[in-house]
């Protein structure tokens, strides 16, 4: 079957390979890939700068049908439409998994970057780490159940959120418009901020519920949040984008003794004025990833429709052409790229 396969460190070394089809060991179950994601950090591991252990192929936002069960496994059957968790393994011993921080754990292995993932047509991952996809829910929209898991965990878990604050979440990407929708449903007020480039994707954050929507570019987005603010700043920011600049507003944006919070990565250092995290009494956070909770939440966040997923999906490529679909991701043409391994 073919596969997208990271094949050695450095640069670039991704490829359309030959791979054997797999079958499942005990505790685990094979799955028919329908959809797959293309992530940051897919990109990040094409240019060598997030850590891989080629050769892997690549891909952890998956969802599909499961064909086979391994031996022992009784929790899900043939034919049950799922995504998975993309832990492949943890160490299960260490404080952070006896804490429920699994995404900590110093041993964790993860398909997509440590074992094979979903950029192909069949994915072994251990049992216990599908989720039944309701009826309700699209292998297209199932795919995207991890990049919200993660936006759950990021946005829910360290920061302290409560109704009718004002949030202003900056990159309208797929991550930033999964923010906006995740802080509208715990009924928070968000502005979004995004730069010229951005603008059909500012015209989306509104249809998905934000307050306001700024080209930091030419609109006057700070006067804007001063006065909805009495001059305070937001309660709450959220870096999406990944981009420096982006980072350095927010810390002019947000108010004395409010909360900062990065999704996004940047790939590499970047230069930010941690004086006003003193100034300012800030509370920082930061999220790596998922926890199991986070894609329990996540499923009913879509399930009952506060989250909307598909309009986030903006093209859909066969594997073969994997090339041409890293290239709208990385030069932002599209919102969301899937890739559909189905092999005809």
């Amino acid at each position: 079957m073919k596969a997208v396969v990271k094949t050695a460190p450095g640069e670039g070394n991704v490829s359309l390979q030959d791979i054997a089809e797999p079958m499942p060991p005990a505790g685990h179950v094979l799955i028919a890939v329908q959809a797959a994601g293309i992530c940051g950090t897919d990109i990040h591991i094409y240019h060598d700068e997030f850590r891989s252990w080629p050769p892997v192929v690549l891909g952890h936002e998956v969802s599909g049908r499961i064909v086979a069960l391994g031996e022992g496994v009784t929790t899900v059957s043939e034919g049950d439409r799922v995504t998975t968790e993309t832990y492949f393994s943890t160490c299960g011993v260490c404080r952070f998994c006896r804490d429920g921080r699994v995404n900590l754990c110093l041993q964790r292995r993860s398909i997509g970057s440590a074992v094979n993932g979903g950029f192909t047509s069949l994915l072994v991952v251990p049992a216990r780490n599908v989720h039944p996809l309701p009826d309700t829910v699209s292998f297209r929209a199932g795919a995207l159940v991890e990049p919200l898991a993660c936006v759950v965990h990021g946005v829910l878990d360290a920061p302290k959120v409560s109704p009718n604050d004002l949030a202003v979440v900056a990159g309208p990407g797929a991550i930033g418009l999964l923010t906006l929708q995740v802080l509208r449903a715990a009924g928070v007020r968000v502005i979004v901020i995004g730069t010229a480039g951005d603008a059909h994707r500012l015209e989306l954050a509104q249809t998905l519920g934000a307050e306001a929507t700024f080209k930091v570019d030419q609109d006057d987005f700070r006067g804007a949040i001063e006065e909805q603010t009495n001059g305070l700043g937001a309660d709450l920011v959220y870096e999406c984008s990944g981009a420096g600049p982006a980072a350095r507003d927010l810390l002019t944006l947000v108010r004395r003794g409010g909360q900062y919070a990065q999704i996004g990565l940047f790939g590499k250092p970047v230069a930010w004025d941690l004086d006003q995290v003193c100034y300012k009494e800030l509370s920082v956070s930061g999220s790596n990833a998922s926890v199991p909770s986070a894609w329990r939440r996540a499923l009913d966040l879509l399930s009952r429709g506060d989250v909307q997923v598909e309009p986030l999906i903006s093209h859909v490529y066969p594997l073969a052409d994997w090339r041409e679909a890293f290239e709208t991701v990385e030069r932002r043409i599209a919102l969301k790229t899937l890739l559909s391994p189905i092999e005809a």
